[in-house]
């Protein structure tokens, strides 16, 4: 009898800030995949991944890294099958150390689906996911439809404690079953080149 592997999501907390909000609403989304069961789980925080600017010499689309830094983030991203990004806005778009985690590499975002669980004011931070959703796909990864969009006036806290809803985690469930439909069919497509 064979077991078949469960695809590997990785949670990617794209805030560095000082006083963010970011790792609580993380936590949310991973409870959320645990409870999904669908997955096998891996977080990089990139506050804690303290990536530094893009150092290598050659373009990442080479893969001739010559620092370890680079060559520990290219193995995490190698080994995901779905990635989401946990992301606030900051001034309509992304955040820089997003940017930068994404621009270290080339080859090892392709053919993975991706999805978005955003935050931040009255947009829900759905602005910096539509502009991030051009970089992901010229990266060769395939953004799907479903989002978690969170207005953290009505979610986080004084204190920063998330507060769920019945919308956000049935909206946190359909990414998450979006992604395990998606997940064996692009790890197959990878596997052919």
């Amino acid at each position: 009898m064979t077991t078949e592997r469960r695809p590997r999501l990785e949670i990617i907390v794209a805030s560095t800030r000082p006083g963010r909000v970011g790792r609580v609403v993380a936590d949310w989304f991973i409870e959320q995949a645990e409870q999904h069961g669908g997955f096998d789980i891996h977080v990089t925080d990139l506050a804690e991944l303290n990536l530094p600017l893009l150092d290598e010499p050659e373009h990442p689309s080479l893969r001739r890294y010559t620092k370890q830094h680079t060559r520990d983030w290219s193995a995490t991203v190698d080994a995901a099958d779905a990635i989401v990004f946990v992301m606030p806005e900051y001034n309509h778009s992304f955040t820089a150390p997003l940017k930068n985690a994404l621009d270290f590499l080339s080859q090892e975002w392709r053919d993975k689906p991706a999805a978005f669980v955003s935050y931040g004011g009255i947009s829900s931070g759905t602005r910096a996911v539509y502009a991030l959703r051009p970089v992901v796909s010229m990266l060769g990864m395939m953004p799907i439809n479903a989002q978690v969009a969170v207005p953290t006036r009505t979610h986080i806290t004084a204190d920063k404690q998330f507060r769920s809803d019945d919308a956000l985690d049935a909206a946190a469930k359909v990414v998450l079953d979006n992604l395990a439909r998606l997940a064996p069919a692009f790890a197959a497509l990878r596997a052919v080149k």
